[in-house]
């Protein structure tokens, strides 16, 4: 049996609703992961609103400007981004738990390593954010870098090098603080 390809399933999805039903099998797991790393409280509603939206803009799918995957990952990136300018538009009260709704707050709290995510966090925060975006989208997601190059909209050859140099200047900060902290806890 000959499987469908994600790109001919969008593309025909065009003509045939019906035809987009197994995008929303075969990927859902994967934007509710990335929507549940970056806004945990809010990932199933904002999955819901990732598939309306993809299903409304569905005929505006181009292959020839990256994978029907890379696409998805872009829809929900802008979903993402919409959510986001909502809660900043909106007062916050302050929280008792002390929780935020900046979702770099929370990653240090999901890292396995507990006492790298300190620092692996401000390492992270010091990134140029479409350089932070590049290495998430391809460390979390499994994005190859040409289809997380068509989720933030540059050329690959762009991103490959912007994701070269977000993973030598988070290596060099990570080497960096780690030499520091143990001068200190030897000192």
């Amino acid at each position: 049996m000959v499987r469908v390809t994600d790109d001919e399933l969008l593309g025909g999805a065009a003509r045939d609703p019906a035809a987009f039903e197994p995008l929303v099998a075969r990927h859902s797991t994967a934007l509710h992961g990335y929507l549940r790393r970056r806004a945990p409280a809010a990932a199933d509603d904002l999955l819901a609103e990732v598939w309306l939206q993809a299903f409304a803009a569905r005929r505006t799918f181009d292959a020839s400007r990256g994978s029907a995957r890379a696409w998805l990952f872009g829809v929900t990136r802008k979903v993402l981004a919409q959510h986001w300018q909502q809660l900043a538009r909106a007062p916050q009260p302050p929280t008792a738990d002390g929780i935020s709704t900046d979702p770099w707050q929370a990653v240090d709290q999901r890292l396995d390593a507990a006492a790298a995510g300190k620092r692996l966090r401000r390492e992270l925060s010091e990134l140029p954010a479409v350089e932070r975006e590049l290495l998430l989208l391809v460390a979390w997601e499994q994005l190859t870098p040409t289809e997380a190059a068509a989720v933030v909209g540059i050329p690959a050859g762009t991103a490959r090098s912007r994701l070269h140099r977000a993973r030598t200047r988070l290596r060099r900060g990570l080497t960096t603080s780690t030499l520091t902290q143990l001068q200190g806890d030897f000192a």
